[in-house]
């Protein structure tokens, strides 16, 4: 069996993330995402334990307070967060977990995963990157380039990211991604550092 492996994944909107994740999807198929837990209401086919757990406010509270969760935040009202049991189930089982987050969403799991014991299944496999991109003007342009914005938008974006990369050096490795092949080649090696080579 592989060595296991909790990547956590946070960067600025426009930075490549989500495009380097399904890059390392398609080459690792032991990758996959945890699913979340919300307190919102299931949208359209949306099904329980697939898209998300759906769980009441009062339960999601209480799991809180238990210690239950990596991470959670209030976004639109509604709570969201990720169960400890979502990520060590699928590692005890050999899957390799990944979960794409926000910088203060990283900050919690790192704190979570730092009071572990030693050697505990999470803190012998986490992995910490923060995706950047080469500078505020780079990324200004890819945001216009997507085509998908507003230009207040845009701005808040960017604003938002300037905050995110101010706390880049919290993270254990950061990816620059200048050039989207480079890019991957580094976090793909730092995926294999962590693995010792398994795929």
């Amino acid at each position: 069996m592989p060595a296991p492996l909790f990547l956590v994944i946070a960067a600025p909107s426009g930075a490549g993330k989500s495009t380097l994740v399904g890059m390392l999807r398609r080459e690792f198929p032991l990758f996959e995402y945890s699913v979340s837990c919300t307190t919102r209401a299931p949208r359209g086919e949306e099904k329980d334990g697939v898209a998300y757990h759906f769980l009441s406010r009062e339960e999601f509270e209480r799991r809180v307070a238990a210690g239950d969760f990596l991470e959670h935040a209030v976004v639109h009202g509604n709570l969201y967060g990720t169960l400890k049991s979502a990520v060590e189930g699928p590692m005890a089982a050999g899957r390799w977990m990944v979960l794409d987050i926000d910088v203060a969403g990283a900050a919690q799991v790192r704190s979570i995963v730092a009071r572990e014991p030693a050697g505990s299944l999470l803190s012998r496999a986490f992995l910490d990157v923060f995706v950047d991109v080469p500078s505020e003007e780079e990324l200004r342009r890819r945001l216009v380039k997507r085509g998908e914005d507003a230009p207040e938008t845009i701005e808040r974006r960017i604003a938002n990211a300037a905050g995110e990369r101010a706390r880049r050096g919290e993270f254990s490795r950061v990816v620059v991604n200048d050039d989207l092949d480079r890019a991957y080649a580094e976090l793909r090696g730092l995926v294999l550092a962590k693995t010792g080579g398994a795929s």
